[in-house]
């Protein structure tokens, strides 16, 4: 199962990962010019290690994420959740054209809502419930 986590990883950093990544690492450098804006920053390049490396993590819904965390997401949203999303949608049409492009897909798919909501939510490996990623 590792092995094709890896396979898969690697596919998607040619593919579609390395484009996305970078998307997510401008948005942090811009959030991180203007001092109020760098949590936004530090979000966006914690959310650009989840695009460039998807396969063996997921989202999840922190349990102690209050009314602050919602707040931020509405401003990330407006600022730039929605031009991420957008790359997100453009790179899973692109990729579901081919039968090996359709698992990438569905990859890129699965991080609109992390494009959406980066507060509150935290990146796990899949299968466990909130033991936090660690290469």
């Amino acid at each position: 199962m590792a092995l094709l986590r890896l396979v898969l990883n690697v596919i998607w950093v040619v593919l579609a990962g390395l484009e996305l990544a970078i998307g997510y690492v401008i948005a942090g450098i811009i959030c991180c010019v203007l001092i109020v804006t760098i949590p936004f920053g530090i979000a966006s390049f914690r959310m650009a290690s989840y695009a460039i490396w998807p396969f063996g993590r997921e989202l999840v819904r922190d349990p102690d994420a209050g009314g602050g965390s919602t707040v931020l997401n509405v401003i990330w949203v407006i600022v730039a959740g929605w031009w991420l999303t957008i790359g997100h949608i453009a790179a899973a049409i692109a990729l579901a054209v081919t039968i090996i492009g359709i698992p990438m897909a569905w990859a890129s798919l699965k991080m609109i809502p992390v494009a959406l909501a980066p507060f509150g939510n935290e990146i796990v490996r899949s299968g466990r419930s909130r033991e936090p990623w660690q290469f």
